[in-house]
Order: structure tokens, then C-alpha cells, then sequence
């Protein structure tokens, strides 16, 4: 064999896909072709362990009224850079969220702020507008200074990438937990409006049109981004520093604005960035969507390092770089565009009718493929069983534990809202821009972020969530409840579920506990959106998340849009009237075992176990009561319960509105802990008027949704269940401490 095993390492090939490369071509791969190979076999571009269970997910969103068109999907899912819905009045929104998880692990400045690059050139290849950035953050404890090092240097990063562009980073979520230490988790989304009907496609088709490139000049950075950091476990070393690109934000902001004037000429066929596996995907996907053959040569690849192999320009993950399949005839006027923005363009090849990837040196051919081999990687289905480790996890005995009493209950509940995970997280959206662009309503710092769509009357609501400590527990009954608690908080805000993005991080999926996690995640997030009518759209896929054999909690990220018909009607968590009443929307009767995967369990107990549940029934019943509260203008407020339970909700809604509230006439029973601290679902602490309340109430009655009163808004302290009081500024105090250094 003329490549060692340290070869195909290199480019995450097996022994077993190497062979089936040699029997498809009928010959041994030259060196370019074996790197094409293992970039496009990769988990990260090819998704070879993941794609099966993929399919499992819905794709369409069933009608439903009063939003007749609203929420169509445009674009089928995994067919383009984006998901792509429609939202009325000739526009369309595109999301897309992905990781770049490993470059942050070893350079997190560079890494976070590159993701955030990819993902805005993942939306406006399609010549839709970025208007908003989220991210989801997962880092382990900040006592630890290399934790708070990486975290420091991905806000930084993040926060410097998507201000220079003017694109508002508008909501997101951070947790911290031991597991992520080595591996933190860094999921970068965008979202865009653009006209509907003037999408532009990522394809390559046309005999005879001509491959353009533009932007930077290629590197060596970024080598094996796809094939060696994103799909294989890895141990942080300096060697591996090369594989993390290096971005240049002004270079993209002029990138971004050319293709978007460009995408409303008819000179183009279609446009692709080059992200993961650079110029050998962006090439070789386009040719496949177009069902076509292209033709490359790299000596006209412009350069900025000496002595580029071919193996190098072709797998080098260079920043702000995009192909462009050009009209023929039409090269000069796309020049001119390029020209205009002071943006270097090069015709490096072009689209042929044989199916084949031709890479040339010149004359000389360095790689011929067929297309569609590079695109089809084998896909690998296992059979896990569930590991008897998770068993003896669920099988934990709550009623050991000793509940909370009132003389510790105030000093507990400060322990939680002073905890990373509970606790504001002002001292990091405080460093990116949300409001350039002047579209953000909401701002972050609520359950999710509300955009105005300019010109209408309408708006968007954003948000990203998961929840890994609880899909470690129960990967089936987690990943349904990170779609429920994703469309609850947009709910939260008034809106409508329209659309979600996932990113689902795992560990290795060749181990079949990891295996396992996945299926069952994928299993319980479809379960979730079929229920709740939400379809998935896009996403993205980060596996072999483990250092030194430990993998990262199963976490799968779900973004979520949903819709506003009237901006006017939106809703925040902040209590905002004295004398208001306050509920209780949904849960039921708290029993010990509600502190399933709960920051209290964890805090007080050191231990994560437990087997946390949905009844997806009764969160479709609540979150349609809600929604209703919402729009006929009898719910002041909602607030969705979730990390630190009921007690946290009701203290935040409290210090978003700068009012105290008093519970003293309600019981936590029997379980107090688990009433005051449980984290189970299907739970929104709603704000209703006094004049309201027999109209809401029977509201819930006719939803079936179940309704419990808690108290009422006003004074200056905090109060529940004669367990808890405390004046609102110590809460806010604790509250606001979390991120301290």
C-alpha cells in the first residue's frame, strides 16, 4: 500500500474506506484525490454516521390558520447553505446554525470568530441579508484559568468578528459543566431576510460557464479543519495549530455587500463559500447540485504563501473566499462588481458535462473523480443497546436526599442565582452590538431575542437552547425537551414556532454508548417537532467532541424562529405592574424526582442523576394557551421555567421588572425542594391583570391546560412558600455576580 495508516489518519480514512476507494476508482487514489476523499467522507462534510437517523426528522411544516403561507419551507433540507421559510409580503427568512468547536479548543479567538465568519457566508451565498447573529457557548467551570481563558477568548472573538461586520448579535445561551473543560462547545447561527423567489443556488451547471474565485488569497491555514479536527478525536496540541483559520472581518463585510449586489443580476448561476474542506467541497458540491463535472486548475488560484502544493490549495480552509459559477459571456460585468469593492476575482476553471472532478496543474491532472463518488460516502448504521451506566444514572433514589428547609431555603436559592449556568450574563452580550441595523426589539436578556421586519407590521423571535446534562440522562426524553423548551420561549415572547436549526454535538459515534445518544436525541427532537408542527430546516452535525477518551455531554443546540403576525402584541419576562397576578402555566403536582438533572441537584448534591420526562401533549396545550393569553392582551407577561426552576423564574421576572412579588399563600407541598428548584417542563410563570383573570382562567379550562396561582406582584422583597424571602436587591445582587472573575 503506498500510504502508511499515519497517512489516512491524517485524512480520517479507515483501512476499510480506503480499499472501497481503490475499488470504486479501479486504482490507488493519487495523494490529492486521497485528501478530496477523506474531506468529503468526513462526519463533518459527509456525515456518514449521522445521515441515516437524519432522516427521521420532519421537513415541512403543516398548514395551520391564520398564518395561511406563513412558515412554508422553500428550500429542502440539506439541499442548500440555508433553511429557507417563508414569512409573507414577498419576503423569506434563512437560518443556519454550525460548530466550530475544535479550532475554539485550540485557539479560541480565532476559532469562535471564524465560525461566526462561516456561518454569515453560509446566508449571504444565498443572497439573503444577515440581520442577526446567536450563539450557543458550553465551557467548563471558570474557576479553572484555563477555562476562563478560552471563554474570554471566544466571547472576544465573537463579539469582534460580528461587530466589524454591523451584524447585532441578538440572544444566546452559556453553560458550564467539568465535561466541556476540554472540549468546549462553540455553535455559531445567522439568520437573513431576503425576497422570496430570488433565492440563489449553491450549484455549478451549464457546459462551458466559468468557476470564479473570489476574496483572499489561499493559505495553508485551515489544512485538515474538516477531515482532522472536526471528524476525529483529537488531543490539544501546538502542531495542530495550522488546522485553525485566520479571519479578516472588513475583508468579509466587502465580500458580503459585492455578492449581494451581484445576487440581484442574472449573471450568475449560483454562488458557494468556501468553509469546511474549502475549495474541494465548495467545487465539488456545487458540480454535484448541478449534476455536473467541473474542471480546475490551481495555478490560477492566487496565493499568498510559496510552494502551495495542489494537496494544499485544494483542502485549505482559507477565510472569506467564495465560488462563483459565472454565466459565460458575463465575466466582465462580474469583474466590474468585484472591482467596485476592491475584492481580488480569478476564473480558476470550468463547469464540463462529464461528471468527473478534474484538478490540474497546468497540464498536468492531479485528481479525476467522478463527482458523485466524492459526494456519497458509506453510511454506518449501528445497533447500541442502552449502557448499563445510564440505567443505574436513572435508577437514582431521590427520596434519600434530605429536602430543603427554611432555614437554609434563602441561602441555597442565592447559591443558585449566583451559579454561571442561573445567573446574568450581561458581562458577555454587553461586548457585541445588538442593535445595529436597528431592528432589535427584544433585546438579549429574555427568553428570546424580537426583530421588526421593516416595512411590515411584523417581527421575528430568535433563540437558542439546549440542554446537555439532561439528554446525559435520558438522550430521548432531552432532545424532545430542547425543541420544547427552544419553541417555549419564542412562545414566551408572542410568537409563533415557525422553523428550527439544530447543531447536535456529540462524542465519538463509533463507540456505540455515543451511538446510542445520538439516535435517541434525533428520536426525541423529531417526537418534539411533529408534535409542536416545527420542522427542521437546517443544521449541522459536530461529533468525535471528546479529548483523552471523554466525551462531551450529548448536546444537541436548537435555534429556533418563530413569528409575530403583529409586533405590537409581543411579550417580555419582566413583571411590570404592582398588583398584578401571578400563575403558574402547566406542571403539575412536584414529586423528589422533578430535581432530575437540576443546577440544585447538582450544586448541593454534586450528583447529575435522575430520568428527566415530557408529556409533549400537555407542552403542545400550554404552549397554545400561552400564545393565546398573548394575543388577546390578557397575559402582561410570560416567562418560561427552566434552569433553576420555578423560584428563578418568577426572581428574574422580578429584576427584568425591577418589582418584588409576594407567594407567601402558596404550598410547596410535601417535595419542597423539587416544587421551589425541579426543572421540569412544560411550566410558563404568566403576569395576568386582575380585570383579566377570569377570562384567562377560562382559557386554560377550554385549552386544558393546567393553571396554578402563585401570587401577586409588588413591594420591594421576594417571596414563596414561607420558604423564601429576601429583598429583590440581594437577588439581583447574586444574580448579577455570576460571571464575575
Amino acid at each position: 500500500m503506498p500510504y502508511s495508516q499515519e497517512v489516512l489518519d491524517e485524512v480520517a480514512l479507515s483501512q476499510g474506506e480506503f480499499n472501497l476507494i481503490v475499488e470504486k476508482l479501479g486504482r490507488e487514489p493519487t495523494i490529492v484525490e486521497l485528501g478530496m476523499f477523506g474531506s468529503l467522507w468526513s462526519e463533518h462534510c459527509g456525515y456518514k454516521h449521522s445521515k441515516p437517523l437524519l432522516g427521521m426528522f420532519p421537513h415541512v411544516r403543516r398548514e395551520s390558520r391564520g398564518l395561511k403561507g406563513v412558515g412554508r419551507v422553500l428550500v429542502k433540507a440539506g439541499e442548500e447553505n440555508a433553511g429557507v421559510v417563508d414569512i409573507g409580503d414577498g419576503l423569506s427568512i434563512a437560518m443556519k446554525i454550525e460548530s466550530h468547536n475544535h479550532p475554539s479548543a485550540i485557539e479560541p479567538y480565532q476559532g469562535a470568530a471564524t465560525g461566526v465568519g462561516g456561518i454569515v457566508r453560509d446566508i449571504f451565498t444565498m443572497g439573503v441579508r444577515p440581520i442577526a447573529l446567536l450563539n450557543s457557548l458550553r465551557f467548563g467551570p471558570l474557576t479553572e484559568p484555563r477555562n476562563r481563558y478560552l471563554f474570554n477568548g471566544v466571547v472576544g472573538g465573537i463579539g469582534g468578528y460580528g461587530n466589524c461586520l454591523g451584524i447585532p448579535d441578538v440572544a444566546g445561551e452559556i453553560f458550564f459543566a467539568d465535561t466541556y473543560s476540554a472540549n468546549p462547545l462553540v455553535n455559531a447561527m445567522c439568520v437573513g431576510i431576503g425576497k422570496t423567489g430570488s433565492l440563489v443556488k449553491a450549484t455549478a451547471k451549464g457546459v462551458g460557464n466559468l468557476i470564479m474565485l473570489v476574496g483572499a488569497d489561499t493559505g495553508r491555514d485551515g489544512l485538515h479543519g474538516a477531515s482532522g479536527l472536526a471528524s476525529r478525536v483529537f488531543d490539544q496540541q501546538a502542531e495542530m495549530r495550522s488546522a485553525v483559520q485566520v479571519g479578516n472581518p472588513f475583508l468579509e463585510k466587502l465580500l458580503m455587500e459585492a455578492c449581494l449586489e451581484l445576487a440581484e443580476t442574472d449573471w450568475i448561476v449560483g454562488m458557494q463559500d468556501l468553509g469546511a474542506a474549502g475549495l474541494t467541497s465548495a467545487s465539488v458540491e456545487s458540480a454535484a447540485r448541478g449534476g455536473s463535472g467541473i474542471e480546475i486548475d490551481i495555478l490560477k488560484v492566487p496565493r499568498r504563501e510559496q510552494g502551495m502544493t495542489p494537496y494544499e490549495v485544494m483542502l485549505s480552509e482559507s477565510q472569506e473566499r467564495m465560488l462563483i459559477t459565472v454565466r459565460k459571456g458575463f465575466e466582465d460585468k462580474v469583474f466590474g462588481v468585484f472591482r467596485k469593492w476592491d475584492l481580488r476575482a480569478d476564473i480558476i476553471g470550468t463547469v464540463t458535462g462529464d461528471g468527473l472532478a478534474r484538478i490540474k496543474k497546468g497540464p498536468e491532472i492531479t485528481a479525476e473523480a467522478p463527482v458523485s463518488m466524492l459526494v456519497e460516502p458509506p453510511a454506518y448504521r449501528l445497533r447500541p443497546q442502552k449502557p448499563s451506566w445510564l440505567r443505574k444514572l436513572q435508577d437514582f433514589d431521590f427520596h434519600g436526599l434530605a429536602d430543603i428547609n427554611k432555614s437554609e431555603a434563602n441561602t441555597w436559592f442565592l447559591n443558585l442565582m449566583a451559579s454561571p449556568n442561573i445567573g446574568s450574563k450581561e458581562r458577555v452580550y454587553r461586548q457585541y452590538d445588538h442593535q445595529v441595523l436597528d431592528n432589535t426589539v427584544v433585546l438579549p436578556g429574555g427568553d428570546a431575542a424580537v426583530l421588526r421586519i421593516k416595512g411590515t407590521g411584523k417581527g421575528i423571535a430568535l433563540t437558542a437552547d439546549g440542554n446537555g446534562r439532561l439528554c446525559y440522562l435520558d438522550p430521548y426524553a432531552g432532545g424532545a425537551m430542547a425543541v420544547a423548551e427552544a419553541a417555549r420561549n419564542v412562545v414566551c415572547s408572542g410568537a409563533v414556532p415557525l422553523a428550527l436549526t439544530d447543531c447536535l454535538n456529540f462524542g465519538n459515534p463509533e463507540k456505540e454508548d455515543i451511538y446510542y445518544q445520538l439516535k435517541e436525541c434525533v428520536r426525541g427532537m423529531a417526537r418534539a417537532c411533529r408534535v409542536l408542527n416545527v420542522p427542521v430546516i437546517s443544521g449541522n452535525v459536530s461529533l468525535y467532541n471528546e479529548t483523552r477518551g471523554e466525551a462531551v455531554y450529548p448536546t444537541p443546540v436548537v435555534g429556533m424562529l418563530g413569528f409575530l403576525p403583529e409586533l405590537k402584541s409581543r411579550c417580555g419576562v419582566a413583571f411590570r405592574s404592582e398588583g398584578d397576578q401571578v400563575y403558574l402555566l402547566g406542571g403539575r403536582k412536584p414529586a423528589p424526582e422533578d430535581l432530575a438533572g437540576s443546577e440544585y441537584l447538582q450544586r448541593r448534591f454534586g450528583r447529575v442523576a435522575g430520568r428527566p420526562a415530557i408529556d409533549l401533549d400537555l407542552e403542545r396545550r400550554v404552549q397554545q394557551c400561552c400564545l393565546d393569553g398573548i394575543s388577546r392582551g390578557l397575559v402582561k407577561s410570560a416567562h418560561d421555567c427552566s434552569e433553576g426552576g420555578l423560584a428563578v423564574a418568577l426572581a428574574e421576572s422580578c429584576i427584568k421588572g425591577g418589582v418584588g412579588f409576594s407567594g407567601e399563600g402558596w404550598s410547596p407541598g410535601e417535595a419542597a425542594a423539587a416544587a421551589l428548584f425541579g426543572e421540569v417542563p412544560s411550566r410558563i410563570v404568566v403576569s395576568v391583570e386582575a380585570r383579566n383573570e377570569s377570562a384567562f382562567v377560562e382559557l386554560c379550562r377550554r385549552r386544558k391546560a393546567p393553571l396554578l396561582i402563585l401570587g401577586v406582584v409588588g413591594g420591594g422583597e421576594f417571596s414563596l412558600g414561607g420558604l423564601l424571602r429576601l429583598p429583590l436587591p440581594e437577588v439581583e445582587h447574586a444574580w448579577k455576580s455570576a460571571l464575575e472573575p
